[in-house]
């Protein structure tokens, strides 16, 4: 792990947007305009969108995250000049590499392009030929070992490389599978719970098969130390979204692991245009504002913003439990989204109103307010909103449950 010191003193020789500044390579005014002068146009009130404070967390369907005006001026200065795409990356990625204390990384299109690709050069390596011939797989590995508890929709991202999905329990039934068709083996760290085989376990079996291990940690920051831990623990292949707690830009992700297997995952993205990563395009916009996005999180103090978020949800808790019939549990869950939370319950027979009417009423109010939950309960993280927008949602769940 980085330690601060060490961190700061690397990032202080990285040219971040706001050393751009002062190399010429950004011009001032042009930072300017993008830090300071809000767009002139309200493109989503002319598209007749409304927008709303996000109480739920970091999902796809409400756009993930808000980038900070970092990332948002070294996209801008993307956009500025021509660069060559490769040599971006394969500098981009060595800089990764060296933050994160790993082989070597190259930003992916989110973590489900990074599963892709990445299982794509497992099958490939660096043969052109074969990686032109998928996801006709005919001939090649193509068995992708995973755990019935891992076995998630978005395993659909091996499929579309030509996958075969093997389906297993236990350590026993996982090392059986194993035959000269296994590609690879793939874990889900948000479903750690749900499978037999933990950690070291799956990667112990991987390296006496010498075959790649490979694990999905798509949501799974913070804490910050996952960013480092799972390629240190042994993993061949780590992915990562990038417009979630990183908070970079949500087509965008990281794909961390062997400089061998990233290499020939390389191969199956643009330029190139022959393979099944060539839709799967990262623009050097993107490139670059997920590395400025790593590096502002890895600057951050953490444990403070562990503590607003605390803050945040106890102010809500409390306004909540104001409300007679009301209960509230604040928690944080294990892997994914591993933030402070808030489920919101009540008795119908005092409060009036079910949880999806209260849902609904509070993306409805204005300002409009998105949450989560079930037929039982309310749900609702403050880690993407700004700061000040807890007193507003405070106030409104306070309302809804009130019938006011």
């Amino acid at each position: 792990m980085l330690s601060r010191r060490k961190l700061l003193k690397t990032l202080s020789s990285v040219p971040v947007v706001g050393g751009l500044v002062g190399t010429g390579l950004l011009a001032p005014q042009l930072l300017s305009a993008a830090v300071t002068k809000p767009a002139t146009r309200n493109f989503f009130k002319e598209l007749g969108l409304r927008t709303f404070i996000n109480a739920a967390g970091t999902y796809t369907s409400m756009t993930g995250s808000l980038m900070s005006e970092e990332v948002t001026s070294a996209i801008v200065f993307g956009a500025t000049e021509y660069v060559d795409l490769d040599e971006l990356q394969d500098k981009v990625g060595e800089r990764i590499a060296e933050l994160l204390e790993c082989e070597y990384a190259t930003v992916s299109s989110g973590a489900f392009g990074a599963m892709s690709i990445g299982l794509a050069g497992v099958i490939s390596g660096m043969d052109s030929d074969i990686a032109a011939q998928l996801p006709d797989t005919t001939g090649l590995k193509n068995e992708v070992i995973i755990q019935e508890g891992h076995n998630i929709g978005y395993t659909h991202a091996l499929l579309n490389v030509g996958a075969k999905l093997v389906v297993v329990k236990t350590k026993k039934e996982m090392e059986k599978a194993i035959n000269k068709n296994t590609a690879m083996l793939w874990f889900l760290n948000a479903n750690t719970d749900n499978g037999e085989v933990k950690y070291d376990e799956f990667i112990a079996l991987g390296k006496k098969h010498k075959i790649p291990t490979f694990i999905d940690c798509a949501a799974d920051v913070p804490p910050v130390e996952n960013l480092f831990k799972f390629t240190k623990m042994g993993f061949d292949l780590v992915a990562f979204s990038g417009g979630k707690g990183i908070r970079g830009p949500q087509s965008a992700g990281l794909l961390l692991g062997r400089k061998d297997l990233i290499k020939a995952a390389r191969i199956h993205t643009p330029p190139r245009g022959s393979t099944i990563g060539r839709g799967m395009k990262v623009n050097k916009e993107e490139v670059l504002g997920m590395l400025v996005a790593l590096e502002m999180y890895l600057a951050k103090d953490h444990g403070k913003e562990w503590k607003l978020w605390e803050n945040q949800i106890k102010l809500i808790s409390d306004s909540a439990l104001s409300v007679k019939g009301v209960e509230t549990e604040i928690h944080v869950p294990p892997y994914a989204n591993h933030v402070p939370s808030l489920r919101i319950s009540w008795d119908n027979k005092i409060v009036k109103i079910t949880p999806e009417e209260a849902r609904k009423r509070l993306m409805e109010g204005h300002p409009a307010i998105a949450t989560v939950g079930d037929k039982e309960t309310i749900g609702i993280t403050t880690w993407m909103m700004d700061p000040g927008q807890e007193r507003i949602v405070a106030k409104r769940v306070k309302e809804v449950l009130e019938n006011v």
